[in-house]
């Protein structure tokens, strides 16, 4: 799993990417437990069981958005900005891959026909006004 940190502010964890090859039967906590977006991954065969459960009621304040894709086919190039919005790197997000975005920017460039993947983020979305602005 890679961890990019800020090169402004060092403590702060800009993205994490847990490759579809460093999965294993062992869970992997891609996001720190402090974090507000919770991504993990974990090979499951025949015969894993969760037991029934719900998630009691908490409250939780957030201060921003985090975001996440998993990409299920094809393939995209998520470039990383710091919180100063200065360019970071840029990793190729495959099929089967997960990355999380804590804070900083990014942006996606997909370069496979017929790329599908899943999008999350942590609400209430309350519009691109209130939500995004333009860092290019």
């Amino acid at each position: 799993m890679e961890r990019f940190f800020s090169r402004i502010q060092k403590e702060e964890l800009i993205f994490s990417i847990l490759k579809r090859e460093q999965i294993t039967e062992k869970r992997i906590d891609v996001s720190p437990d402090k974090e507000y977006m919770q991504v993990c991954g974990r090979i499951m065969n025949h015969g894993f069981n969760v037991a029934p459960h719900k998630h009691l009621k908490i409250h939780r304040e957030t201060t921003l958005t985090q975001e996440s894709w998993v990409v299920l086919k094809g393939k995209v190039r998520a470039s990383f900005y710091d919180v100063d919005d200065t360019f970071l790197c840029d990793r190729i997000i495959e099929s089967g891959d997960v990355v999380v975005f804590y804070r900083g920017g990014h942006s996606l460039e997909v370069l496979d026909d017929g790329t599908i993947f899943y999008e999350f983020k942590n609400g209430p979305y309350y519009g691109v006004s209130e939500d995004k602005v333009d860092i290019s």
